[in-house]
């Protein structure tokens, strides 16, 4: 702080000039981090070249790019510019407006940042410098989700002209590489920029015993990014699902349309809906994951332990660093397993491509773990002092760390990630018994489809929540707190190969899309349709992740809050503001859901009445859209303004709620009162996080069984055109199943893409606001808060 200040006046002493060099002089884990993340960079770019080489139809043309009308009758290939074009340009104008409302959001809150943080601590230099993390960490999601999207853009037609030319195998690469350009381009540049900012950080606090404040400035990083992850997973979950269920509705059930039929005014929104929903906001809310999980790591590492000199402080800036460089060799682990899917065993056939996926984070997760025990052996000492809140006869435990106990703690978080993806994929995959259960009872209607639904995805929660309770009980039992933020890390250690795949999926589904709109032949959209279930099903795995990690992150940011307002005696629950915000706290979820659910049902309706009122119209000859009108075309910007419209207004008072609740509560009525919401948001919105996704995701993979006649049951096989006898005598049943599996899609199509996974950012974001405000909070009546309730 003093060389800062004195730099401004250019009054630095030798001995300050020395401080600075020393501080900036690069340490073993330096050269790791910067080398991993410039490698991952090289590597999304070469992704990207390699997927540049496939050519649309007039790439070379300077006026490919403009907008023209679909062309339903010509060759296939002659249309795919088109459409690209039109989803490119609605996924653009969604997020430069959303990213508007973003930056001027971010810039009002930095600015209260900036105001509050240095109000509670007295120093103005803390408070810039966390308000200066904030916005970097909110531009690094906003660019990371930025590049994700257009990249994802950029492949998805590209991927259909792959499917349709050369078969499965170059269709599964140009996706697979399309999603590993988002997957190592933000990882890469989120450790970058995270290290970048320690670095400058540690310029001005050189000293070891101000490494604590650091650490507090830099946790500005995490609510930055987990900020912009909060409008990114909402307005994008409220876009995509409004124009879904308002496609699939009228489309698919009242006028018998395919999944993207080109007479649908709403599918090029729904197509824009996945980049901006499955691609930004996922690539947001897992980055917001990365950058929190890093920072609680750091502030609890670098909290001062009273009367130890043995703390990670103390053993030097690598051991500190620990945690970030678990991310920055997950990079290359990941880099090096994805040759397995693209080059050593790349898929050839259907049955392929679920097992290669799987197989991807499988071996991932595998070889991280032997790089996780040599990178603690190197970075920590043999023995570390930890600052905790576990009591031992009334008074604070002396926690002590070591290499190895810090790698099992990693090792139950990259364990336990793997298995609930593994559970996940059981309750959600149509290869399993849970989803072919669901498709039967699809033979009983929509209420049973939806009752069937629900029950499987509150019983999907039973072993997730037993992994997750082992990695926490059995980490904190080893490093406390900063165990717990291990685990978070290493279930995230993996990260860039998780986005790669969840970035798969939205691709292979615009491809669908793009392929059933230039009226490509059949065997084309059956292998899109192919990568696009394996891509449902791996991301609802991913997801399942997210919710793992996001749950670890919650609880580390939680213990990283009560050691920065140096809590002793643990946080008592019977406390009565505690147990009243504990009630409080688990509520918050369920009013989080009330308000996106219902954001999609207005916006959604919106959309069925407009798509109703385009099919209604009747031209000079009597016709309408759906009987072959030559005047009369879908006018799919008016839909796209609909969905545009409705998600950006829709998305601030649930992101508003989320925010708000921590700051209100410790203004008001303490800290006691934030620790008691913290505790209920975080139980709850676990269990419904998990099963609102599974249960969405059950659904969609349902429908698609059906659909694509996977069944051995007649009555359970789908067939627009029946043209045997036994598809003849089924086909009314058939239809009636798939048209309740459509319904129970529609229904579970808020909780998958828009409600639950939105409820990781929940939990996360509660917890890093809290964290950054802890100082703000602990100034008011010593922690009583305005009403001085309780204090500390």
């Amino acid at each position: 702080q003093d060389v800062l200040a004195k730099s401004f006046s250019g009054q630095i002493s030798p001995a300050s000039a020395q401080e600075v060099r020393k501080a900036m002089a690069l340490t073993l884990t330096d050269y790791l981090i910067v080398p991993a993340c410039l490698i991952g960079l090289a590597f999304a770019f070469l992704q990207f070249l390699i997927v540049k080489r496939i050519k649309l139809p007039g790439d070379e043309d300077e006026d490919s790019s403009d907008e023209e009308e679909i062309p339903l009758g010509d060759g296939p290939e002659s249309a795919v510019p088109g459409i690209y074009a039109r989803i490119m340009d609605g996924a653009q104008t969604f997020l430069r407006v959303e990213y508007m409302i973003c930056a001027a959001f971010c810039t009002c809150f930095g600015l209260l940042i900036f105001f509050l943080i240095s109000w509670g601590t007295g120093d103005y230099t803390q408070g810039l410098l966390t308000a200066i993390a904030f916005l970097t960490g909110a531009v690094t999601s906003m660019a990371c989700g930025y590049l994700g999207m257009m990249v994802a853009t950029f492949s998805n037609a590209r991927t259909t002209l792959a499917c349709a030319n050369s078969g499965y195998t170059e269709g599964f690469n140009t996706a697979f590489r399309g999603g590993a350009v988002m997957g190592y381009a933000l990882c890469s540049l989120g450790v970058l920029v995270l290290w970048i900012l320690l670095t400058i950080y540690k310029a001005i606090y050189p000293d070891s015993s101000k490494w604590s404040i650091l650490m507090d400035c830099a946790a500005g990083y995490g609510l930055g990014g987990s900020t912009v992850a909060m409008f990114g997973r909402v307005g994008g979950g409220i876009y995509t699902k409004a124009a879904d269920v308002g496609a699939d509705l009228v489309g698919k059930v009242v006028a018998g349309l395919e999944e993207d039929d080109p007479l649908n005014p709403a599918t090029i929104a729904d197509n824009v809906g996945d980049n901006v929903g499955d691609i930004a906001g996922m690539g947001a809310d897992l980055f917001g994951s990365f950058a929190e999980s890093t920072c609680a790591a750091l502030v609890i590492a670098a909290a001062t332990v009273q009367g130890s000199t043995e703390s990670l402080t103390a053993a030097g800036w690598d051991a500190l660093m620990f945690p970030v460089a678990i991310s920055a060799a997950g990079i290359i682990v990941c880099i090096l397993c994805s040759f397995v899917a693209t080059n050593i065993s790349p898929v050839k056939k259907m049955e392929d491509i679920e097992m290669v996926l799987k197989v991807q984070m499988v071996l991932t997760a595998l070889l991280m773990l032997p790089v996780i025990y040599l990178l603690a052996v190197i970075t920590l000492p043999e023995t570390f002092a930890l600052e905790g809140v576990r009591l031992k006869d009334g008074k604070p435990a002396h926690i002590e760390g070591s290499p190895f106990k810090a790698f099992i703690c990693a090792t139950m978080g990259c364990v336990g990630g793997l298995i609930i993806g593994l559970v996940t994929e059981y309750f959600t995959s149509h290869t399993y018994t849970p989803t072919r259960e669901l498709a039967t009872a699809c033979k009983s209607g929509t209420a049973v489809n939806i009752i069937f639904g629900m029950s499987l995805g509150y019983k999907s929660c039973i072993i997730p929540v037993f992994v997750l309770a082992a990695s926490i009980f059995v980490s904190f039992s080893l490093c406390d707190l900063y165990g717990i933020a291990l685990a978070a890390l290493g279930m995230l250690a993996t990260l860039s190969c998780g986005l790669t795949i969840d970035g798969f999926g939205p691709i292979a589904d615009n491809a669908g899309g793009i392929a059933e709109m230039a009226l490509f032949p059949p065997e084309v959209r059956d292998r899109t349709d192919a990568l696009d279930a394996a891509g449902n099903t791996t991301a609802a795995i991913g997801k399942g992740f997210a919710i793992g990690s996001a749950a670890l992150v919650s609880l580390a940011l939680y213990g990283a809050f009560v050691i920065r307002l140096e809590v002793k005696t643990g946080v008592n629950i019977l406390e009565p503001t505690t147990f009243a915000f504990l009630l409080i706290g688990c509520m918050i979820p369920y009013w989080f859901a009330a308000l996106t659910m219902k954001s999609v049902g207005k916006a959604a309706g919106e959309m069925v009445e407009e798509v109703k009122r385009q099919f209604s119209q009747v031209d000079k000859a009597g016709l309408q859209i759906l009987t072959g009108s030559k005047e009369i075309k879908p006018d799919y910007e008016r839909c796209i303004a609909i969905s545009t419209k409705s998600s950006l207004w829709e998305m601030i008072a649930p992101a508003c709620l989320v925010i708000l609740s921590p700051l209100l509560a410790g203004t008001f009525f303490g800290v006691q009162a934030v620790f008691g919401l913290l505790t209920g948001s975080l139980g709850s919105s676990v269990q419904l996080a998990i099963s609102m996704s599974n249960s969405g995701g059950a659904w969609d993979n349902c429908k698609k069984f059906i659909k694509n006649g996977f069944s051995e049951d007649p009555e359970l096989r789908y067939v627009k055109n029946p043209k045997t006898d036994e598809e003849k005598a089924a086909a009314p049943k058939a239809k009636d199943a798939h048209d309740a599996a459509v319904q129970g899609d529609t229904v579970g199509d808020p909780f998958k893409d828009t409600s639950g996974p939105a409820l990781n950012i929940v939990m996360k974001l509660q917890a890093i606001v809290s964290l950054v405000f802890a100082s703000y909070f602990a100034s008011i009546n010593n922690g009583g808060g305005v009403f001085s309730v309780a204090d500390l």
